[in-house]
């Protein structure tokens, strides 16, 4: 089952971050080898080599990996205090990023936490540093070496207003190694890299759409420290970072830095602060560094707010920002920070997977397989303090999609729906979905990292539904779930249990039906004088009996498969059957050729492996989404289909399991214990 959590309170903030490197050692171990052996410390797990910088294409120029002190002569790591000013972007396309390293300079206690002040070019310089990111709700410690792609003593990458200071060309390092490489870092959402220096939740606003208050909404969140980004969409590829007459870049990630009112001619005017991360080219129209609306202002206003220099900084008016800026990405710093009022809120987590075959059932458009995506019970008793409603934010997150680049992945399109839930705990089944719409679900599919909504639920309980847009399109996912007062949250269908019959006493001869009697002959032909067959003559008998039911195509039971039967019915041990122990199987085996017949819709010969959970349910065997993933990719082929032999196989292994588990669970405590000789015995005769 996923890995769940509960936190209460403001973030995690004061979660210990967790070493990375390869060989397990810490920053302060390697700082510490490295200075007793005089040596400056060479990154085996990011070695200063092309790969480091392109997975899909060479360097287009010769690039010389080499540390501050070769470039410069009084290399610092900080230069006075870190701020947005040290920024300035590179040739490598993450402006993304850079607009986030902007923002978190204005958060002095976030940016301490992702940038340990604790490291320098002083005495205990020793060529290596370290960053910390979050990531899926833990805090990774990252470090680095100091050598850096440069070209003519030039910085290639990100770099600051003072060729002397390197905290930030550093940073980009450490998050490039978090991903990869820097060619990873190529493209992205302002969000994500807010998030990971945060442990934040996002919200994103289309201007065009945005609320009434929309001002209030940006000029509180900044107020609480949150960080926000904006930008301009593009139509096509061509208009990414296509300067226009006004100065605005399309498909450029800015930063939002601040937000101010300001008397103007006997009225107000809300004024915005934006910051582009090349450090230069800026907004050329009303409110401008140089325009004439400053002279109306009060002179210590205008002292106070206006930086007049070409630094990629500039003020809008509010109104003017909504008609050119498309988009804006709002992360705030806790779930605190998300609603007018200071709130306490509970997360719930979990981490979890679609699996093709199993998991993979893409989104409602897709009802055959949608039913079959993880389903979490979320249980709102308690309203809110202020009214009879449930404040509910969820976070639906894609995990490590950025670092996957390299063979081939991108970001899937991801959303989520809510349900209201039906009584019991069960998973919910297709017929369910079928017949009852949605009570809530994120806006749109969108290939973005994260997606989260927030929605005002009545008390009660809800089924949430993580899924990718198309089905058997595989990815790891992280879901949050913030809620103002505490909320259950479980995983659905996370049991493991069977309900197994005893078999039936064996009936006398004189009391078997036609269809007994027949197999008691057939069976004869076959047994010897100890009247029992042994596993190929198992084989050859129901492939005899089997090829004659017309509705079963199938090529034959495999030796493997009776296998298999033999270990479940050969209760006394002596590696053959016996008509009565044959004659018990007999009856399971017509009870799992209807069930096989019932999925089998276009009589194919095979089952959709997305149906194996009811199917085997119906068996009595109740089986969690980990089980059901492992089950998928053993017995179905390329097109998510099991066919009878493998689905025989895979029910005889799991009530043969499920047997041997209960009998050695003499206390019914869902534990067995086992020594080492138990273990290979029961592993061999599965």
């Amino acid at each position: 089952m996923p890995l769940q959590s509960t936190l209460s309170g403001r973030g995690s903030g004061s979660q210990k971050a967790i070493d990375t490197q390869s060989d397990g050692k810490s920053f302060e171990q390697l700082r510490r080898e490295c200075l007793q052996k005089g040596v400056l410390f060479e990154d085996p797990d990011f070695p200063a080599t092309d790969s480091s910088l392109f997975f899909s294409q060479s360097c287009p120029v010769s690039i010389e990996w080499k540390r501050p002190k070769e470039i410069c002569d009084n290399p610092r790591f900080i230069v006075g205090s870190a701020d947005r000013t040290d920024i300035c972007q590179g040739q490598l396309g993450d402006c993304w990023l850079l607009a986030a390293i902007a923002n978190l300079t204005l958060k002095k206690d976030a940016l301490a936490r992702v940038v340990p002040h604790d490291q320098d070019f002083d005495r205990n310089y020793a060529g290596i540093f370290h960053f910390q990111f979050w990531q899926h709700n833990k805090w990774l410690d990252v470090v680095v070496d100091d050598l850096l792609p440069s070209v003519r003593n030039n910085l290639i990458m990100v770099h600051s207003a003072s060729n002397n200071e390197f905290w930030s060309a550093l940073l980009e390092k450490a998050y490039a190694k978090l991903h990869g490489s820097y060619e990873s870092l190529k493209g992205g959402s302002t969000m994500e890299a807010m998030e990971d220096f945060t442990g934040g939740v996002g919200e994103m606003y289309d201007t065009k759409d945005a609320p009434d208050n929309f001002y209030s909404v940006m000029k509180k969140g900044k107020d609480r420290g949150s960080m926000m980004s904006c930008s301009i969409n593009t139509s096509s590829s061509a208009e990414s970072e296509a300067k226009l007459p006004n100065g605005l870049v399309k498909g450029h990630a800015y930063s939002i830095t601040g937000l101010e009112e300001v008397n103007y001619r006997g009225r107000k005017v809300k004024l915005i602060r934006i910051r582009n991360p090349w450090g230069q080219v800026e907004w050329n129209g009303p409110w401008s560094d140089k325009s004439g609306e400053w002279d109306y202002v009060d002179k210590a206003d205008k002292n106070r707010i206006l930086q007049n220099s070409d630094d990629g900084e500039f003020w809008m008016d509010f109104e003017d920002f909504k008609r050119n800026y498309d988009k804006v990405e709002i992360c705030n710093m806790t779930p605190d920070a998300l609603t007018d009022s200071k709130r306490h809120w509970e997360v719930n987590m979990f981490e979890g997977n679609w699996i093709r075959g199993s998991t993979a059932g893409g989104c409602r458009n897709y009802i055959d397989t949608f039913w079959t995506n993880p389903q979490f019970k979320l249980k709102l008793e308690d309203a809110d303090d202020e009214d009879d409603m449930c404040s509910v934010v969820i976070a639906l997150m894609q995990k490590n999609r950025r670092k996957l680049r390299k063979e081939g992945l991108d970001l899937e399109t991801i959303g989520f729906a809510v349900y209201e839930a039906p009584e019991g705990d069960d998973y919910l089944d297709k017929d369910f979905f079928r017949y009852h719409a949605s009570k809530a679900r994120s806006k749109t599919y969108i290939n973005m990292r994260e997606v989260a909504e927030r929605f005002t639920l009545s008390p009660g309980s809800y089924v949430l539904v993580p899924t990718t847009f198309q089905p058997h399109h595989e990815a790891d996912f992280l879901v949050r779930i913030f809620s103002e007062k505490k909320a259950g949250a479980v995983e659905m269908g996370s049991n493991v249990d069977a309900d197994l019959p005893d078999p039936p006493l064996p009936s006398a001869p004189e009391e078997e039906t036609d269809e007994e009697k027949g197999l008691r002959r057939l069976f004869d032909q076959l047994a010897g004088d100890d009247q029992a067959i042994s596993v190929r003559e198992l084989q050859q008998m129901l492939n005899g009996v089997l090829s004659r039911r017309k509705e079963i195509k199938f090529e034959g039971l495999s030796l493997s498969t009776c296998h298999s039967i033999m270990n479940l019915m050969d209760v006394d041990g002596t590696g053959k059957l016996e008509f009565q122990e044959f004659k018990v199987f007999w009856e399971k085996m017509k009870k799992w050729i209807m069930l096989f017949l019932s999925f089998d819709t276009d009589r194919s010969g095979k089952m959709s492996s997305y149906e194996l959970r009811i199917a085997l349910k119906a068996a009595g065997m109740h089986l969690n989404n980990d089980l059901l993933q492992l089950v998928g990719l053993r017995f179905a082929d390329n097109k998510y289909d099991i066919d009878f032999d493998d689905y025989l196989t895979c029910i005889v292994r799991l009530e043969n399991m499920f047997r041997v588990f209960q009998a050695m669970d003499v206390n019914k405590r869902g534990r067995v214990k086992m020594n080492i000789m138990q273990f290979l015995m029961l592993s061999m005769n599965v």
